[in-house]
């Protein structure tokens, strides 16, 4: 058998743990080429309504399967992974856990960015914040909401015994998804690192992203024991080595959360540049420099990035989508209206049209701009000819209104209208959705053939960090990535129109759940009424159409 050969160049690995699946790939730092590649799919659990959850040792146990299946891909092309100098980290944001530091075990899932069982909390927290001095928001960039971590270990603290028997033994720590992954891969219970990056850490609600550090303040109003947190990091240092597996030893020197590295995997490190993923949710970053720029227009101001520890922090201003690729899921799953998400982009070509019919996927709530915990999902404008293709196209308009909302934001908040939307995540490889996307903005869209930006951010981040410098991020070093371009191709009129008319629809969802409603007392079989009504009311219009035309 022949002696792995040495590729010439050093490697680098980026792990990707997002909301529907881990994945490691290993980049060549001189050309972003990547040499192997292993993606595992992760389950969410939906224990009540409005309810998610993840399985930490799920989430754990898969990024040490693509880790060990990337370097067995390299081991058939003969390639030494000896040379994979250093290791990245990219995560889901905001989602909140507790584990024992003793024993490694979790102790409750991990809560979901997009579960809503907090809304209670947040409004009884909203009321103690003074109106003249939102000092949550000044401090943080970020609105009360549900979606931050804050008010998710604020609940575990008061509804898991566990917990709170863990905390007040000394032996609970809190963490983003990030914080678990470091934990893990640098030894666990056996002396692992307990940390996280400026960008994951300005997502809690915790975090003054002026003074870069937990604050007593918002830790108090919270009431967060301080001794729980992890300790904070820039996005590119070695934070601790790999303990176990075939990249032991291996230093961990980049860590930052999915949405920052796909900023920094797109090269938008000059103040104006932005850039849009298409995952799960969807999620819009304006770099915005050195300094904080605060939003009038729903936007949430964030950390962008700190390339080193010595190195200055780096904001950015986010228009965050809840629902953008979760609804193709949806679609699939709920519905059963497409087997897999690669129909969906047939399914629309074929119906050309959403045939008037409007798709507000808010089952979770809006996000930016509105905010509103409120509002729930619709479909309208429904007729005896509206069939799962128009339903399916639907789907994808929705995606690209949500998105045309925030840049409508952003180009308020800045002042200056961007002239392109450089894009990038899953969603990105559906044409359909791309065109649409440029028809409805107005502009051309720009799309990287690097197909994950977000393991590519997260790698240069690890690769560049002072101790392993493999990876040049000067302006001059960086590789050329090659563009595809997509032109607008319907005129102003029509895309203002079918604009105008989303909008219209977006309002009718708005407001429909409240505290003192009935919905919020009945079962949960039947507490979501708007939802399981056009669900059902979906389905007889298929029904109804298939009859009409006389299809089997």
């Amino acid at each position: 058998m022949a002696a792995p050969k040495s590729v010439g160049e050093s490697l680098v690995g980026g792990v990707v743990q997002e909301t529907n699946s881990s994945r490691f790939l290993v980049f060549n730092p001189k050309t972003a080429e990547v040499f192997a590649q292993h993606q595992v799919r992760i389950s969410q659990e939906l224990p009540k309504e409005e309810w998610v959850e993840q399985d930490p040792n799920e989430i754990i146990q898969s990024v040490f399967e693509c880790i060990e299946k990337t370097c067995e891909q390299l081991s058939e092309l003969n390639i030494d992974i000896s040379n994979i100098k250093a290791i990245g980290i990219s995560n889901q944001r905001e989602t909140t856990l507790v584990w024992d530091r003793l024993t490694g075990e979790p102790l409750y899932n991990a809560i979901a960015w997009l579960d809503l069982r907090t809304q209670s909390t947040v409004e009884k927290l909203s009321k103690k914040i003074p109106g003249n001095n939102n000092f949550v928001k000044s401090k943080t960039g970020l609105p009360l909401s549900t979606y931050f971590s804050a008010v998710k270990l604020r609940w575990l603290l008061d509804n898991v015994e566990s917990v709170q028997k863990a905390v007040k033994e000394g032996r609970a720590l809190f963490g983003t998804v990030d914080s678990w992954l470091m934990w893990n891969l640098t030894g666990g219970a056996e002396g692992g690192v307990h940390c996280t990056d400026v960008t994951n850490a300005s997502r809690t609600m915790l975090f003054n992203i002026h003074s870069l550090e937990w604050d007593k303040e918002l830790c108090n109003f919270f009431e967060i024991p301080m001794n729980i947190l992890p300790n904070v990091c820039s996005s590119s240092e070695i934070y601790g080595q790999m303990k176990t597996g075939s990249l032991e030893g291996v230093p961990i020197s980049g860590c930052l959360g999915d949405q920052s590295a796909a900023l920094v995997g797109q090269m938008c490190f000059q103040e104006g540049q932005a850039k849009n993923t298409y995952g799960a949710g969807c999620f819009l970053l304006c770099n915005t420099g050195r300094k904080c720029v605060f939003s009038d227009h729903g936007l949430v101001t964030t950390v962008a990035y700190k390339l080193g520890k010595n190195k200055p922090a780096c904001y950015a201003l986010e228009g965050s989508v809840a629902i953008a690729g979760e609804v193709i899921r949806w679609l699939k799953d709920n519905l059963g209206i497409i087997e897999s998400s690669e129909e969906i982009e047939e399914l629309a070509k074929e119906a050309g049209t959403s045939y008037g019919c409007y798709f507000i996927p808010a089952f979770s709530g809006l996000y930016a701009p509105h905010w509103d915990p409120s509002a729930r999902g619709i479909i309208c404008g429904l007729t005896q000819f509206t069939n799962k293709s128009h339903i399916a196209f639907a789907a994808l308009e929705a995606v690209c209104f949500q998105t045309r909302e925030i840049l409508d934001a952003m180009n308020r908040d800045c002042g200056i209208p961007l002239s392109h939307l450089q894009v990038d995540g899953k969603m990105t490889k559906n044409r359909i959705l791309m065109q649409l996307q440029a028809d409805i903005l107005r502009i051309p869209v720009i799309k990287p053939t690097v197909a994950d930006t977000t393991a590519l951010g997260a790698a240069m981040a690890a690769g560049a960090a002072e101790g392993v410098g493999v990876w040049s991020l000067k302006p001059e070093d960086l590789s050329a990535v090659v563009m595809e371009r997509i032109e607008p191709q319907i005129n102003a009129m029509e895309s203002e129109s079918r604009y105008s008319t989303w909008k219209k629809a977006t309002m009718k969802s708005m407001g429909w759940i409240t505290t003192q409603t009935p919905e919020s007392t009945v079962s949960p079989a039947f507490s979501s009424l708007p939802l399981g009504f056009f669900i059902v009311s979906s389905l007889l219009m298929l029904i109804g159409a298939r009859y009409i035309s006389g299809m089997p």
